[in-house]
């Protein structure tokens, strides 16, 4: 395959990533996980690359040289350390899995970079000893729906996991049908899930690997609790926190995870582990974005209550740590692990209503304000309008007594419930006495014409299937200033979706 003009290399100064050869997970040994080499596979090219995240790692030159496709495909390893498959437990759609583990996954090590120190990761890149029944392997369609969603996301401001390239491969893996190969390479600080530290709570003798593990955590990203009186309170508490703000910007956006298990929660609080997820369309609150949620735990609406019960389960997971001696308070451990996890609602609620007032325009709290977001958000799931156009279209909003506000009426079936509505925001507007043009730029800011619908991920996938990936690159571009009004896109990335979109499905294998 003829490398396209972009992926052809060029004079740009080729720095090589700079490795570290006592990565966290090498430091803490081989209880967690397995040192391994990822499997090569045939005629690699590459499929697309993030020139974003390359230049935040100082990587922009080194990303276009046969060196970087060997490294990112599998087929050449770091030059210091070994790359590693980690093991971790967790709780599936509720009900607890035991070990799962990297099964296709493989960390390459960890690099010093002007983003800070960050571990690379592979995703597709085969075997490892936690694969179960599975291949190892990840499929071109799966491969650009993650890469293009961890950009996109990372655009919008939500905390997540980033992508930095897919190199793909014409070896067959087989899934429903016959597909082809591909490797994501996956960024972070790092890796480490809620279901790390359930697996060594569940599985090991005594409490060295857990409370390695909280330590190693703490003293890397969370130093402010180093000096707590029992650092796994102080950790969950943070957490806590963190994820509060991550489901937050989840439902301010409308993105659905889909498969919200204990192993695809970042102790970071970051988004992790992009499978059977979407953005929504028409407004929905029960949506389910995954085919295989059958009972719809993971639904839109469920999705921080299903967060919370996901802090339950590290809580339970770090309980060995907290004994009456060391908890503090009254000396219940149980008592201090629920108070460690109560600021999540508090945080969570906060967040929420801060982000809905600025997508409304408002910069003031108000009493109301609660009341006028849940009848708004009730009247956009009565009429099924379109969560991001409506929301975009309030941009354009009048204040003045008497406007019509076509533009954002004009989404909703019953105008009649909008209008009142719409009296009572104008006049909620005029509190503050702000200039509707000023406002109008302040809201644009914070709500994206363009998000990653399904359909268009899809019509990307159909084409790079097909050997032409510059539908990939173009979402990317559009995507990775979500906020701008991209005139020269194409007009559907930012339309309603096409009747056939209704008819397309995601599960656990997309």
């Amino acid at each position: 395959m003829n490398a396209p003009d972009q992926f052809k290399p060029t004079d740009v100064a080729t720095t090589a990533p700079r490795w570290r050869a006592d990565g966290l997970m090498a430091r803490l040994g081989p209880r967690f996980g397995t040192e391994l080499s990822p499997a090569a596979l045939p005629d690699l090219h590459w499929v697309a690359r993030s020139d974003n995240l390359a230049t935040e790692l100082g990587l922009t030159g080194w990303l276009q040289t046969p060196a970087a496709l060997a490294l990112l495909g599998g087929n050449a390893l770091p030059p210091v350390g070994s790359p590693r498959a980690s093991v971790y437990s967790g709780h599936q759609f509720g009900q607890w899995a035991g070990q799962l583990g990297d099964g296709r996954a493989l960390l390459l090590g960890e690099i010093d970079s002007p983003a800070g120190v960050q571990e690379l990761q592979l995703k597709g890149a085969g075997l490892t000893p936690y694969s179960r029944m599975g291949d190892g392997r990840a499929v071109l369609r799966s491969s650009i729906r993650e890469f293009l969603c961890s950009e996109a996301m990372a655009a919008l401001g939500i905390p997540t996991t980033r992508a930095l390239a897919i190199v793909g491969s014409p070896a067959p893996v087989r899934r429903e049908l016959m597909e082809t190969a591909a490797v994501v390479s996956r960024v972070a600080p790092s890796f480490i899930r809620f279901g790390h530290f359930e697996h060594f709570a569940h599985t090991a003798s005594d409490t060295s690997a857990l409370q390695a593990l909280v330590d190693a955590v703490v003293e890397r990203f969370y130093p402010a609790c180093q000096d707590a009186p029992n650092r796994a309170l102080a950790l969950l508490e943070a957490v806590s926190r963190r994820t509060a703000v991550l489901l937050a910007g989840w439902q301010v956006v409308g993105f659905c995870h889909g498969v919200m298990n204990t192993d695809n929660m970042s102790i970071l609080g970051l988004t992790i582990d992009y499978g059977p997820f979407g953005f929504l369309d028409a407004f929905d609150p029960a949506h389910i974005c995954n085919h295989s949620d059958h009972q719809g735990r993971y639904a839109f609406s469920r999705q921080p209550n299903v967060a919370f019960w996901n802090l339950h389960a590290l809580a339970q997971g770090l309980q060995p740590l907290v004994t009456a001696a060391n908890c503090g308070g009254d000396g219940d451990p149980i008592d201090a692990l629920k108070a460690a996890m109560e600021p999540y609602k508090t945080v969570f609620a906060e967040t929420l209503q801060a982000r809905l007032r600025a997508k409304l325009g408002l910069t003031v709290d108000h009493a109301d304000d609660a009341d006028l977001f849940d009848d708004l958000l009730r009247l956009m799931a009565q009429d099924r309008v379109d969560y991001t156009i409506t929301m975009r279209g309030f941009s354009r909003f009048s204040s003045a007594d008497g406007a019509e506000n076509a533009v954002v009426q004009d989404q909703f079936i019953d105008r009649a419930k909008f209008a009142a509505w719409a009296d009572r925001y104008a006049q909620r507007l005029r509190l503050e006495a702000s200039v509707d043009t000023d406002r109008a730029a302040r809201m644009d800011r914070v709500n994206p014409k363009f998000v990653l619908r399904n359909h268009l991920a899809e019509s990307a996938i159909q084409s790079a299937q097909g050997g032409d990936f510059s539908e990939v690159h173009r979402l990317l571009n559009v995507l990775s200033k979500p906020y701008d009004e991209h005139p020269d896109a194409p007009a559907a990335y930012a339309a309603l979706p096409p009747d056939w979109a209704h008819q397309l499905e995601v599960s656990c294998s997309s």
